[in-house]
């Protein structure tokens, strides 16, 4: 049984009803609307995090009704953030696919996200929760500013890695903090559990945007991005960051210089590439994320062994090795 089978196989039924109420969820009067939202639809991705909200769940004493309303709606918004992203980056494809934008245009796909926003945050009030309500709500100011202090960064030419922790518990790791929260909370866990369960997001989360900016690093075209695209952006992540905070003398002022730029073409990019793998960035980055599996892991240890604690650590291990 692949990874992927081993972490939905708990909660298989309730997958199935979560996708009844995100259809159902985003039905419009509007045929252009539906036009655009079932073409968005016709290609699911993984469902991480709602996943994430369910398992936090029947850890915590079982999957309700709320708990798929809250699934729900951190799945729209998380989809919202997609849309918008590819706006704001301009991006024409995502995962070999292309985007709302890349069809239509970008008024189309703003307006769309913002559906997907308000359809997010009517279904978190289905749930009856103030505090689920909250925690969306909340999640949804944390990725906005998580964005714009990554695009500061980027002007200021901010290269440290406090800086670039700072911006990924924002804009990625709170997402799945948000996850585990919802679930525990949908499920009235303990304020000891609820604190256990969001640690583990936020370990989970920094492993998934650290793996997300490795794969930068190397030629894949399952990716859904080209190679050196965050460079190209001017976004310098963690292998880089290393490798410039590790260099002295003329190399580490030649390449900051070059990071510092204000546009990359190929050959700077090939070059700020081939000299954060030179310095050992890419190991240091795995390094990084190896000491937060650990630390995840620890914060599963309250809870007894079970299939859910098991799809827990099996998406750990499945977002540190992944290969797209």
């Amino acid at each position: 049984m692949d990874k992927l089978s081993i972490i939905q196989q708990p909660i298989s039924d309730e997958l199935v009803r979560l996708n009844e109420v995100i259809v159902d969820a985003l039905k419009a009067d509007s045929e252009l609307m539906n036009v655009v939202v079932d073409y968005y639809l016709g290609k699911k991705g993984k469902q991480i995090r709602p996943i994430l909200v369910m398992l936090s769940a029947k850890m915590c004493g079982g999957i309700s009704k709320t708990t798929i309303d809250a699934a729900a709606s951190i799945e729209l918004l998380h989809n919202a953030s997609l849309i918008h992203d590819d706006v704001v980056d301009e991006s024409f494809e995502r995962r070999g696919r292309r985007t709302v934008n890349g069809i239509w245009d970008n008024r189309i796909a703003v307006l769309v996200g913002d559906f997907f926003v308000s359809c997010a945050l009517k279904h978190s009030l289905v749930t009856g929760n103030l505090q689920i309500v909250d925690t969306l709500s909340t999640l949804g100011k944390e990725l906005a500013k998580g964005e714009i202090d990554q695009v500061s960064n980027v002007e200021e030419h901010r290269f440290s890695e406090e800086a670039y922790f700072e911006v990924i518990r924002q804009k990625t790791a709170s997402l799945f903090i948000s996850c585990m929260r919802m679930g525990a909370l949908s499920a009235h866990a303990s304020e000891e559990r609820l604190k256990d369960l969001e640690l583990f997001g936020e370990k989970l989360g920094l492993c998934f945007q650290i793996k997300d900016d490795i794969f930068d690093y190397f030629d894949n075209n399952e990716v859904g991005k080209p190679t050196g695209n965050d460079i190209r952006e001017g976004k310098i992540t963690l292998p880089l960051i290393y490798a410039l905070n590790k260099a002295t003398g003329i190399d580490k002022e030649k390449m900051d210089r070059l990071a510092k730029k204000d546009k990359h073409d190929r050959t700077d990019i090939e070059k700020l590439i081939s000299f954060a793998k030179e310095m050992g960035g890419i190991e240091y980055a795995e390094d990084v994320m190896k000491k937060l599996r650990k630390e995840a892991l620890c914060a599963l240890s309250a809870f007894d062994e079970s299939p859910v604690k098991e799809s827990l650590k099996t998406i750990l291990d499945y977002t540190i090795e992944r290969d797209k």
